[in-house]
């Protein structure tokens, strides 16, 4: 049962109406997790900007999408999960690979190390050594790329927090995850 209840466009405000509109143009549905941030208006704004804007980013939509599992696994996120599940897979990211980011892991030895870097800035919350920073860069990123990976890392904290507080219904087809791992 949910705890927020997902807007839906009969229910929205017209200052969400137009949000849900894009959304649907984007995906043919507004799925649980829009609906439910259309709940406030500002907040759907806001993360409708961030996130598109973060689809700019040097880093690669497998790098992002790797990110995004990472999380999703370590704050044991089942929405998060099938919705990055599926749009990893739309990039390209294989259904195995996917399953391996929810633990934390990766094959390639550069995605591994932003997987690991990203679980560190979580677990510490952004308290990372100056190891941490070193090993991520000598993996082949740049420092302008560690910062954009910290932006997709808040936007994924925002996402994997507010479905978890909300309880939101997953309308995606199911995965499973595993409850936690260590950076």
């Amino acid at each position: 049962m949910t705890c927020i209840s997902t807007a839906t466009y009969e229910t929205a405000t017209d200052a969400t109406k137009s949000f849900m509109d894009g959304i649907k143009a984007k995906f043919g549905k507004v799925p649980n997790f829009f609906g439910t941030i259309a709940q406030a208006s500002t907040a759907a704004t806001a993360f409708a900007s961030f996130n598109g804007a973060l689809a700019e980013t040097s880093l690669t939509a497998p790098e992002r999408e790797a990110i995004a599992l990472a999380q999703a696994g370590y704050h044991g996120c089942p929405y998060c999960a099938v919705a990055h599940t599926a749009i990893a897979k739309g990039a390209g990211v294989t259904e195995a690979e996917t399953q391996i980011h929810l633990t934390g892991v990766a094959s390639d030895p550069k995605t591994q190390s932003l997987i690991t870097f990203t679980l560190t800035v979580v677990e510490k919350r952004g308290k990372v050594a100056n190891e941490d920073i070193a090993a991520v860069k000598a993996a082949g990123f740049s420092e302008g790329q560690i910062i954009e990976a910290i932006a997709v890392v808040t936007a994924n904290m925002f996402t994997n927090f507010v479905n978890l507080v909300a309880t939101t219904d997953v309308d995606f087809p199911k995965v499973s995850i595993p409850t936690k791992q260590a950076a």
